[in-house]
C-alpha cells in the first residue's frame, strides 16, 4: 500500500490554520502583548504537572488549579501514562527536579478520557488505511517492538493515573523526599478529585509502613 496524499480539503484546511497562526501572531508580537506572560524558566510554586493532552484541558486545567504563567513545568501526552520508566516522560520530570528547582510532582488525568479502553488494534487499523505498509509493521514487530502493548490505555482513569504515580515514586533516580500526587479532573467542572496523597505517602514511608497502592492512595469520589 502506498502513502496516500492528503485531501486538497485536508491540505486547504492545514494551510488555513498555519496562515491565521503566522498572521496572529505577527500581530500579538509587534502589540507586545508577551508582556503579560514574561517570567523565567524555574516554575514559581516548584513543581511539575504531568497529565493529558485532551483540548478540554488546554485552559481549564491551568485555571481550576489556580495556575499562572510561570507558576508550573507542565508535561503532557495522551492519558497522562508512564509507558515506561526510562522514557521522554520521566526524563522531563528529571529535569525539572534537578535542573529547574521543582520540588513536588502532580499526576492529573481526567474523566471520559480517550484512554480508556483504548482499541489498539483499530488504530494499526487507520495507519494502514492512511498509507502505512504492511511491510513496515511486519519489520516492527519482528524488531521486538509489540505495538498493541505500546499502543494500549487503560482500563479506568483512576488506574492509569496510580500506575504512572506508582512508577514515578519506585524510580530510582527520583529524590525519595519528592512527593507524587495524584489527581482527577472533570473535563467540564474542573473540579478535582486527589487518589493519591504525596505527603501522606511520604509520611507513611518516613514511619516505616509498608504499603501497596491499593493502601497508600486514596479513593476517588464518586462522581
Amino acid at each position: 500500500m502506498t502513502n496516500q496524499p492528503l485531501t486538497n480539503t485536508s491540505q486547504e484546511s492545514s494551510a488555513t490554520n498555519l496562515t491565521n497562526i503566522l498572521a496572529y501572531n505577527e500581530q500579538f508580537v509587534s502589540r507586545h502583548e508577551y508582556e503579560q506572560y514574561l517570567t523565567d524558566k524555574f516554575p514559581d510554586k516548584k513543581m511539575v504537572i504531568f497529565t493529558c493532552m485532551d483540548t478540554r484541558l488546554v485552559e481549564l486545567l491551568p485555571k481550576a488549579m489556580n495556575l499562572r504563567n510561570g507558576d508550573v513545568k507542565i508535561i503532557k501526552n495522551a492519558g497522562a501514562i508512564i509507558s515506561q520508566p526510562f522514557g521522554s516522560v520521566v526524563r522531563s520530570v528529571l529535569v525539572a527536579i534537578y535542573e529547574l528547582e521543582a520540588n513536588e510532582v502532580v499526576v492529573v488525568g481526567h474523566y471520559e478520557c480517550g484512554m480508556t479502553g483504548l482499541n489498539s488494534e483499530r488504530i494499526v487499523e487507520k495507519a494502514k488505511q492512511r498509507g502505512v505498509d504492511d511491510l513496515v509493521l511486519d519489520t516492527l514487530t519482528n524488531s521486538g517492538i509489540k505495538l498493541h502493548h505500546w499502543l494500549r490505555g487503560f482500563d479506568n482513569v483512576q488506574e492509569g493515573v496510580l500506575n504512572s504515580v506508582r512508577i514515578l515514586r519506585n524510580h530510582p533516580l527520583l529524590p525519595s523526599d519528592i512527593p507524587v500526587h495524584g489527581m482527577i479532573i472533570d473535563p467540564t467542572t474542573g473540579k478535582l478529585d486527589l487518589v493519591a496523597d504525596g505527603y501522606e505517602y511520604l509520611e507513611q514511608k518516613s514511619k516505616g509502613i509498608q504499603s501497596n497502592h491499593n493502601s497508600d492512595d486514596q479513593t476517588c469520589s464518586t462522581r
